[in-house]
Order: C-alpha cells, then sequence, then structure tokens
C-alpha cells in the first residue's frame, strides 16, 4: 500500500453473469483495461452496487479483485447500515487481503455527527486495516459536516483518504486545504474543475476513460471539463443509474460478459 493515495482511483463496476454470480474473468478484463492509467481499485462501493450485492457477490468481487490487483491496492466498499455489520464486514476484507476499507457512515437521516464519530472509532476499534472515508448522502441519507471530518482526521488513526461526494465543491475544496494531511478525492466528474487542491479524483467514468480523468487531473481547465461532461452525458455517467449505462458500455467494448445489473438479476 502506497503511502499516501493519489490520482485517479476507480470505483469498479461488479460484473454479473445472468445468474448473479460475479464473473472472474470480467472482473480481470476490467482491471486490465484500466491498471496502466490509475491508482488503486475500489470494488463494491456504490459504482459497484455494494449496497444491493449479497455476502457472497461482495466477498468474490473483493477476492477476485485483489487476485487480479497486479500490484495495485485494492480498498474495498463496504454499504451497509449499522456499525457492527460494517465491522463485521471490514473483517473478512481484511482477511481478503484489501489493503483499506471504504466506509460511509451510518444509514438514517437522524444520525447525529457524535454518532458519525463513535461509528468510525468502532471500526478502527476493530481491526488494523486502513479506512478510507466516504462523505455522501445520497446512499447514508447524511453526510459528514466539516468539523466532524476535521475531528475524525485528528482523533482517529490510519485514516487514508477522503471520498469526498458531498456534492459541494466549495466544501471539497475547504476540505483539500484543511492541511490534515490525508488526501481527498472529488467524487463528482462534473465537480472536478471547481474541486481545486484536490489529491484525485473516484467517480465511474474511471471504468470507462481513466485516461481522460488523469488529464482532467493535471489540466483542470473549462474546456476539458466541458470534454468530461460530454463524454458522461454519452455514457449515461450522469444518470441515476449509472453503473447500468457503464456496463451496457462495457459489454458492447468486449470488457465484461454480461451488462447485467444486481437488480436485474434479482428480479428476474
Amino acid at each position: 500500500m502506497p503511502g499516501t493515495y493519489s490520482g485517479t482511483i476507480v470505483p469498479l463496476i461488479t460484473p454479473l453473469d445472468e445468474n448473479g454470480t460475479v464473473d472472474e474473468q470480467s472482473v480481470a478484463r476490467l482491471i486490465g483495461h484500466i491498471h496502466a492509467e490509475v491508482t488503486g481499485l475500489m470494488p463494491a462501493l456504490t459504482s459497484g452496487e455494494g449496497w444491493k450485492l449479497d455476502a457472497r457477490q461482495w466477498q468474490d468481487v473483493v477476492t477476485y479483485t485483489v487476485k487480479h490487483a497486479d500490484g495495485l491496492p485494492v480498498l474495498a466498499g463496504i454499504q451497509l447500515p449499522d456499525t457492527a455489520s460494517v465491522v463485521d464486514r471490514a473483517i473478512t476484507a481484511a482477511a481478503l487481503g484489501a489493503d483499506a476499507v471504504v466506509v460511509t457512515t451510518p444509514f438514517g437521516a437522524d444520525v447525529t455527527q457524535d454518532r458519525i464519530v463513535d461509528h468510525y472509532k468502532a471500526i478502527r476499534a476493530a481491526l488494523d486495516i486502513p479506512i478510507f472515508l466516504y462523505n455522501e448522502e445520497a446512499l447514508s441519507g447524511n453526510r459528514i459536516e466539516f468539523d466532524t471530518l476535521i475531528r475524525i482526521c485528528k482523533e482517529i488513526p490510519g485514516i487514508v483518504g477522503i471520498k469526498e461526494s458531498s456534492g459541494d465543491a466549495a466544501f471539497t475544496r475547504r476540505m483539500a486545504g484543511a492541511g490534515t494531511g490525508i488526501p481527498v478525492f472529488e467524487g463528482w466528474e462534473n465537480l472536478l474543475v471547481d474541486a481545486r487542491g484536490i489529491d484525485g479524483f473516484i467517480g465511474p467514468l474511471a471504468n470507462l476513460e481513466p485516461g481522460l480523468c488523469n488529464r482532467m487531473l493535471v489540466d483542470p481547465t473549462p474546456d476539458r471539463q466541458a470534454e468530461i461532461n460530454t463524454v458522461c452525458e454519452k455514457y449515461g455517467v450522469f444518470l441515476d443509474d449509472w453503473y447500468r449505462w457503464v456496463k451496457k458500455e462495457l459489454h458492447r467494448r468486449g470488457v465484461i460478459g454480461s451488462p447485467a445489473t444486481a437488480e436485474e438479476v434479482m428480479a428476474a
């Protein structure tokens, strides 16, 4: 595991066959497709339908990502509603060989900031694996406030990154300039030009065009942002079910064997 994360980290989609089984060869091809352009692999996060995967699917996609990572660090996404469930899965992630876990806050609109801090402290106390904070609201129903993020960074050892998906570029800039020493990654493609000072990017477009993501990080101009936006619109990255459309494009390119989503498999 590198000392400091930076650049483009890919939140991998989860290749499933029509029966809902994780397709190992598709995982291997996807990693090979992007390997030269990314600095880390995040299986089973939101783009990987992490909150929809059953325990076996989650374990398989993490296992196969570790197996085929070819030197890249693996940061395993955990999207479960309560602290105890997250701790249990984080222990499994460590046993599977993940380099870190990527964790949201507990689910619920009534979750307090103190409870969020206690959540990450409990994960830290249970195991030594590093933690990547995932600050979002769409899934958890809440977000980490600025002062709480600073507190977590100061009080809890082993925080190795922040996926800042609040959707507020000013907030992201403030966090990036806070001097915590912990790298901050923008989680929204459309905000990259405004998220100055960030250490990198983590978003679904990296499954398809990681080189373009890298060029945006190096040269974050309005023209480059316009190019990013056009490509995202072309591939459905800005849609609510973006992972479905990213899978369709990866399948069209022959990278994954099936475009099936977890939702489609469960409904079949």
